[in-house]
C-alpha cells in the first residue's frame, strides 16, 4: 500500500524584502475575517444578532486586534514564556499563536465592543460562535501547509499517515536545525525537488496528518453542528449566550479527542499524566460551556427571525 506524500508546499505565497512575506498561514487569517464578516452580516440581516450591518465592518477590526493579541499573549503564557519579552513578542512573523489565547482575546473584544456599543454581549457571543468555525478551517489548514503541529507517531496501516520532513529527525538529515525559519523552509522545499529529502524520508516516522483532522473536526464538524443547531431553533431563538456555551464545550470535546492524534509540544511534552497542556485547556473550555448553557437556560428566547435589529435593547 503507498503511502501519502506530504506536499511540496511553500509556506510563503510571495516572497518580500525585509522579515514580512505574504505566507499561506497569514493569508487564512484574512479568509478567516472575510468568511467571519460575511456570516455576522446575513446574522444582523435575519435579525438574529440585533445590530446594524454597518458596525460588521468595526466589530472585526476590534477582533483582529483581540486575535492577534490574544492570541500572541496566550502562546506565551501557555507555551514559550520567552516570548513574553517586548522584543520577541512583537515577532509575530516568526509564528507562535494560540487558538485558546486567540478565544480569550476575542471574549474579552465582544464584552468590549458590546459595553461601547451597547449591544447584548451574550447574543454577540452567539453571533461569534456562528461564525468562527470557516476560520478554524482555514488556519488549520494552513497548519498544514506549513508542516507544523503534526500528529503523533504511527504505522503504515493508517493509510493517509505521512512523513514530515519538518520533523525534527529529518531537520537534523537536511541540515535545516538551528536556521531562520525562511532559510530553514528554503532548505527544505530544496532537499524535496532535488531528490534529497526522497532518499532520507523512509527513516523519518509516520505520522497522523492532525492538523487535517483539527481542520474537519474543529472547522468542518463543528461548522456544520452549529449550522444545524441555528437552523433547528429558526422558530424559536434558543436563550442568548446558550449558542455560544454549546460551541464552547462542542470544541472542547473534538479539540480534547484530536489531542491524543496531535505530537505534544516539544517544550512542553505532557504536563498532567498522558494529556497536554491543549487537553487542559480544552477541558475548561468544556466546563465553561456547559456553566454558560446552564446559567443562560431558559432565560427567554432570542430576538425573533425577522426582528429589526436597530430597535432591539440591550438586556
Amino acid at each position: 500500500m503507498g503511502e501519502v506524500l506530504f506536499p511540496a508546499f511553500d509556506p510563503v505565497l510571495l516572497d518580500l524584502p525585509g522579515p514580512f512575506d505574504i505566507r499561506w498561514y497569514g493569508l487564512m487569517y484574512v479568509v478567516a475575517f472575510i468568511a467571519g464578516q460575511t456570516i455576522l452580516t446575513r446574522l444582523c440581516r435575519s435579525g438574529f444578532l440585533p445590530m446594524p450591518e454597518q458596525r460588521v465592518g468595526d466589530l472585526i477590526l476590534w477582533l483582529v486586534v483581540g486575535v492577534l493579541v490574544g492570541g500572541r499573549l496566550g502562546h506565551a503564557i501557555f507555551y514559550e514564556r520567552q516570548n513574553l519579552d517586548p522584543r520577541h513578542f512583537i515577532e509575530v512573523w516568526k509564528g507562535g499563536l494560540s487558538f485558546h489565547g486567540g478565544l480569550v482575546g476575542v471574549l474579552v473584544t465582544v464584552a468590549l465592543f458590546a459595553r461601547k456599543a451597547k449591544l447584548p454581549g451574550w447574543r454577540l457571543g452567539d453571533a461569534m460562535a456562528l461564525a468562527v468555525t470557516p476560520g478554524i478551517f482555514a488556519v488549520r489548514c494552513a497548519n498544514f501547509i506549513n508542516g507544523e503541529l503534526f500528529g503523533r507517531v504511527t504505522t503504515a496501516s493508517v493509510p493517509w499517515a505521512m512523513r514530515f520532513p519538518t520533523d525534527s529527525w529529518a531537520a537534523t538529515v537536511l541540515g535545516t536545525t538551528g536556521l531562520e525559519i525562511r532559510e530553514r523552509e528554503l532548505k527544505t522545499l530544496q532537499a524535496m525537488h532535488d531528490g534529497t529529502w526522497q532518499r532520507v524520508m523512509h527513516d523519518v516516522p509516520l505520522r497522523h496528518p492532525s492538523q487535517i483532522y483539527e481542520a474537519l473536526g474543529e472547522g468542518l464538524l463543528m461548522g456544520v453542528v452549529m449550522l444545524l443547531l441555528y437552523r433547528a431553533t429558526r422558530a424559536r431563538r434558543l436563550s442568548s449566550g446558550v449558542y455560544g456555551g454549546i460551541f464552547l464545550a462542542g470544541y472542547g470535546v473534538v479539540r480534547f479527542g484530536l489531542e491524543f492524534f496531535r505530537e505534544p509540544d516539544p517544550q512542553l511534552g505532557y504536563v498532567l499524566g498522558p494529556f497536554t497542556r491543549g487537553q487542559q485547556l480544552c477541558f475548561a473550555m468544556i466546563v465553561v460551556g456547559l456553566g454558560i448553557v446552564l446559567l443562560r437556560r431558559g432565560k427567554g428566547p432570542g430576538p425573533e427571525p425577522g426582528a429589526d435589529p436597530a430597535v432591539q435593547p440591550a438586556p
